[in-house]
């Protein structure tokens, strides 16, 4: 395969939100059989496309690229090619194994001022964001400058729609607490890292006896931020906006992969109705 249709694949991959490990030759010598810019791109479901030498050392790359696959951290490998390790050609590679990951997705229910400020906040951030109008056949008024939403949908069928994995964050402003309550029941059923609300005290307690009333446990009741956001003392729509993205932006860089499907930081609900370090009411 050539670069160009290795790089077409990359592309597909990305589109389609798949996994991919690209290995690159970065130095070789000896009698290595490919030189610096040789490279392969291995997929999550074990296809192959390319290649950095064949043989034992391709086998040694491959292995590599689960270890790397499966980490999501891209690093150098060096691989001696003597005798002792099984290859007699001698010399030496430096494979550079980059992760390729699909952007973290989110999903913002709600198409208001905040939602809206949010979506367009987070595109650039690299985030895959989804914004989801709640209201089917009454949508709130598309505010200058920002796009439109991109689903339609009941907020109790939000996540029937779309797919949810471990590295998917939510954001729940909806207009009214029934859409909010019902998407953020939606959300509990699903695995992702993060699931946030907009929320006053009363809209929390009341959020708190509804999940109990439906038959969540507690643990399950303390994944859901609220109100989501870092406490910057946000106000208008757009800062409100940027609290929230700071947020999702400390939880994908500093907590990473281990925090995924778990993160029940700050303003998370506490078993006795309370919050967790939560940021100031708003």
């Amino acid at each position: 395969m050539d670069d160009a249709k290795l790089y077409e694949e990359i592309l597909r991959l990305k589109r389609e939100g798949v996994s991919a490990v690209l290995a690159l030759v970065v130095e070789s010598s000896g009698s290595a059989p490919r030189k610096a810019g040789a490279k392969m791109l291995l997929q999550g479901d074990g296809r192959v496309f390319g290649s950095v030498g064949g043989g034992l050392l391709e086998t040694q790359a491959l292995e590599a690229a689960q270890e790397v696959m499966a980490t999501g951290e891209s690093r150098l490998f060096s691989f001696s090619l003597s005798e002792e390790n099984g290859m007699v050609c001698g010399g030496r590679v430096v494979l550079y194994l980059e992760a390729l990951r699909p952007p973290p997705r989110l999903i913002v229910v709600g198409a208001g001022h905040v939602g809206q400020a949010l979506a367009a906040a987070s595109r650039p951030a690299g985030f895959a964001v989804t914004l989801v109008d709640p209201v089917v056949g009454g949508s709130p008024p598309r505010v200058a400058g920002f796009a439109a939403a991109d689903l339609t949908c009941p907020a109790a069928e939000v996540f029937r729609e779309l797919p949810v994995d471990d590295s998917s964050y939510i954001v729940v402003a909806a207009p009214s607490h029934r859409d909010d309550f019902a998407a953020v029941s939606g959300a509990l059923e699903t695995s992702a890292t993060y699931i946030g609300m907009l929320g006053s005290r009363r809209k929390r307690e009341a959020l708190r006896l509804h999940l109990q009333e439906s038959g969540f446990s507690e643990q399950a009741i303390a994944r859901v931020v609220t109100p989501a956001g870092l406490a910057i003392g946000a106000q208008t729509p757009g800062e409100i906006a940027v609290s929230i993205l700071a947020q999702l932006i400390e939880i994908r860089r500093i907590h990473g992969a281990a925090g995924r499907g778990t993160y029940s930081g700050g303003g998370a609900l506490a078993p006795d109705g309370a919050l967790q370090g939560a940021p100031p009411l708003r």
